[in-house]
């Protein structure tokens, strides 16, 4: 008999890999989407960093990894390089996961925007460093404030459709084991 735990873990892995499958193919699409073609959020991020510090169980840095690898081919993007950034930054929020359990959300949605920051002035200084082509600094700086923004609402649809919620401190599961 499969344990319920187990199943709903890798339950919301399937789940991320679908949102993340969706969110690329729409991306991928000939239509134009975007109003005056200002790039818009880096959604998967986004939803990977807040199922990160809701549920850290639910992505691991491989999933993460595999799939922010597969963007960087699809968009692409040099390889590897957004995916490795992708993953320090999930690691470095899930580090902090504990400690987060119990901070408002502003304190949160700030801590997720000097990461996104960090991730973006790292990639642009790798670019530049290796002498590669980059995007304009305008357009990333439209793509890295619309995922910031982007953020509460990933959050608040995370919580709303999917349930994921922040563990609460001394939270145990169904066999009572602490989260």
């Amino acid at each position: 008999m499969a344990d319920p735990i187990t199943s709903r873990r890798w339950l919301f892995r399937l789940l991320f890999l679908l949102i993340s499958a969706v969110v690329v193919f729409f991306q991928l699409l000939p239509i134009d989407l975007t109003a005056g073609r200002w790039p818009g959020p880096d959604l998967v991020v986004a939803l990977a960093f807040a199922w990160v510090l809701r549920r850290p169980d639910f992505v691991p840095p491989l999933l993460i990894g595999a799939v922010c690898l597969a963007m960087d081919f699809l968009f692409m993007r040099p390889p590897g390089l957004w995916a490795g950034l992708v993953v320090l930054g999930a690691e470095f929020l899930r580090s902090r996961e504990p400690q987060s359990r119990d901070l408002p959300f502003l304190v949160e949605w700030a801590l997720v925007s000097m990461v996104l920051i960090g991730m973006v002035l790292a990639a642009r200084l790798t670019l530049l460093i290796f002498v590669i082509n980059q995007p304009g600094f305008g357009l990333v700086m439209l793509q890295l404030t619309a995922t910031i923004l982007s953020y509460p609402i990933v959050v608040g649809a995370s919580r709303m459709v999917f349930g994921i919620r922040k563990i609460a401190p001394g939270e145990v599961d169904q066999l009572g084991h602490p989260l």
